[in-house]
């Protein structure tokens, strides 16, 4: 068990947002969390990567407790987040915005050379501003910095989002490659096809609460719909 929440609870402010919930990741799984908007998905990652408080048995990691550490001490452990929206730095360079992913110095494979030769296009363009890329470039700095954390499990938010369905294709091909050597990975994604067909299980969540799980290839889109709308 590399991941595993257990009555995770989530609250902005007086606000809670996610309500008990269950989940668990073997190493080297890749499992989606689908659901509607506001159904807690951005909010569970965030939980998970310190963003949010968590009480410290709610969240274990690699065996060790997670919840109520900062997001510094998480990053450290081993868990990076591809934000939703990209969050690169304006002001840097691509290669800089990559240089940002590295500041815990964890050991591994990915350095700058092995981040250009996943995205090739990135090396022409290391000196440019990051705003002036492309929304699929920007969208390759965000995991390249991810991915410079030398993380042992990698939590992509929304990825796919206002891309063009061949660049979305072209993202997804990539973190196939990344994710056969070995990383583990939690997707949330609104496609729920692509979702399907990206990982092995899969989580929907609906108004703070696991509404449906199982074997990605083994739900129905009756099940999902079901517990994707409640109805």
């Amino acid at each position: 068990m590399l991941l595993q929440t257990t009555q995770l609870t989530a609250h902005y402010g007086d606000f809670q947002a996610l309500f008990g919930i269950d989940f668990h990741l073997e190493a080297g799984e890749i499992v989606a969390i689908i659901g509607a908007n506001g159904a807690g998905k951005s909010t569970f990652l965030k939980t998970v990567t310190g963003l949010l408080p968590a009480l410290p048995e709610a969240v274990r990691f690699d065996g060790a407790r997670l919840g109520g550490r900062p997001p510094s001490e998480i990053v450290a452990a081993g868990v990076a987040m591809v934000p939703e929206g990209r969050r690169l730095f304006p002001s840097l360079s691509v290669e800089e915005n990559l240089r940002m992913g590295a500041y815990s110095r964890r050991p591994g494979k990915w350095n700058l050379e092995s981040v250009y030769e996943l995205f090739p296009m990135l090396r022409d363009k290391r000196h440019a501003p990051s705003t002036s890329l492309s929304g699929g470039q920007q969208q390759m700095v965000a995991i390249g910095r991810a991915l410079m954390a030398n993380p042992k499990l990698l939590l992509c938010d929304e990825i796919s989002l206002g891309l063009a369905p061949i660049v979305v294709q072209e993202i997804y091909r990539t973190l196939g490659r990344v994710t056969a050597e070995g990383l583990s990975a939690v997707i949330v994604e609104q496609d729920v096809g692509l979702a399907q067909r990206a990982s092995s299980r899969l989580y929907c969540f609906q108004e703070g609460r696991v509404s449906l799980t199982g074997r990605s290839d083994e739900l129905s889109r009756e099940q999902i719909s079901q517990a994707y709308f409640g109805v």
